[in-house]
């Protein structure tokens, strides 16, 4: 009996190790490369996108600009819009509380950080060579 459970528990420790969690901090200007469906990407320049994308036509006249802001931010898009903000702050927030002080960076298991890549195979690569 206590053979089955040491196999299960055996059996279960390896496939969590081989579907380490990976995730992927970085911005427009490094797209991920080299990662599958279950990475999770955060993309640190979100928020700005977006507000690029909302804001972009805004008038060079300051009053006709002010009228305008005031009406995308009165719009009935506007509480979705205002999630994807929050959304987007919130994961800056949590990539700086999880320790990553640069991106690009690649960080398997919550633990091991790859600085300066957004390719998770030449991170994982990396990570190998500076292990004992």
């Amino acid at each position: 009996m206590w053979k089955s459970a040491l196999l299960l528990w055996v059996g279960l420790l390896a496939s969590l190790s081989a579907n380490a969690k990976i995730v992927i901090y970085t911005d427009s200007q490094h797209p991920p490369v080299n990662f599958s469906q279950d990475t999770h990407i955060v993309w640190l320049d979100a928020a700005e996108q977006h507000q690029r994308q909302i804001f972009a036509h805004l008038s060079a006249d300051p009053q006709q600009a002010l009228m305008q802001a005031q009406a995308i931010l009165q719009s009935p898009q506007w509480r979705e819009q205002e999630h994807q903000f929050i959304n987007a702050y919130r994961a800056v927030v949590d990539a700086w509380q999880s320790g990553v002080r640069k991106y690009p960076a690649v960080v398997f298991d919550d633990r091991d950080v790859v600085y300066g890549t957004a390719d998770v195979a030449k991170a994982n690569t990396l990570r190998e060579q500076r292990q004992p």
